[in-house]
């Protein structure tokens, strides 16, 4: 098989997959007890939904179970990051111990060599109960079931975590520049629990940050309006796809910039 080809990289991730997830399941009880603490986690989130809207029926005119097919949504788009990026986390330590530099000898993609070496399969459980939560919500709402429908919500969904994906580049790829860039990082990261409320219930001036400075709102907002308001979705609802792969293009570019320009231990 050729070099630098689909089928070349599909084949070598496979592959650094099966060994990362055996030596995950070396230590099953550590896997079994992250992945329960996850869900619990999720399920607190949905107990929080209750409990608000026993109070209040609907907010600034979402009802409850339209939240709720934000939470969801925002759940299942987040969980690509996860299981497949997780190693951003550990992108500054590498960089400051000097390890880095085995990444820039490899005859294939850097980006692709790195992230692959990692995937967080506790994200599954959190995928499984964002779906559950979905399929859910969609019921209550009474919302048609078309092939159409579920084409639009896949295409969506995909689409609404490279958003989530470029702004963990991002932020990680800082530490090429940054020696304590772990905040950054994490800043960056919570910004995700914004994700999963529409931004009609905030001010102007965090509408205006959570979609054009830290775009949280094409998490789950504008993305899932195609679904549950198709009578009035606006323009950034339907450009969130091309934005998404925008926004992912750009960081990749400038994970990689930042990655050219290492040359060890101190960059």
């Amino acid at each position: 098989m050729k070099k630098n080809t689909l089928g070349f990289y599909f084949r070598i991730y496979f592959k650094i997959l099966a060994q990362d997830i055996k030596s995950k399941m070396s230590y099953r009880a550590d896997f079994i007890i992250s992945t329960i603490g996850m869900i619990f986690t999720n399920i607190a989130g949905f107990i929080s939904f209750w409990i608000l809207f026993r109070n209040f029926p609907s907010i600034n005119g979402w009802t409850y179970y339209e939240m709720l097919f934000l939470y969801g949504f925002s759940l299942v788009s987040i969980t690509p990051v996860q299981c497949f990026f997780d190693n951003n986390w550990s992108l500054r330590m590498y960089v400051y111990s000097g390890d880095f530099i085995k990444y820039c000898f490899r005859p294939i993609n850097l980006f692709f060599y790195y992230q692959s070496e990692v995937f967080d399969i506790k994200g599954l459980g959190q995928l499984a109960f964002g779906i559950g939560t979905i399929v859910y919500s969609w019921n209550k709402i009474g919302l048609p079931c078309t092939p159409l429908m579920i084409l639009k919500i896949v295409v969506f969904l995909i689409t609404a975590s490279l958003i989530m994906i470029a702004m963990q580049n991002a932020a990680a790829a800082a530490c090429f520049w940054i020696q304590n860039s772990f905040y950054i990082l994490d800043f960056a990261f919570k910004f995700k629990d914004y994700a999963k409320y529409p931004i009609t219930i905030f001010s102007p001036v965090f509408r205006f940050i959570f979609t054009f400075i830290m775009p949280v709102a094409f998490i789950a907002y504008y993305p899932s309006l195609v679904i549950l308001r198709p009578d009035e979705v606006p323009l950034l609802s339907w450009l969130s796809p091309v934005i998404g792969c925008i926004f992912f293009w750009l960081s990749y570019k400038l994970w990689m910039f930042g990655a050219m320009k290492y040359s060890g231990t101190g960059s």
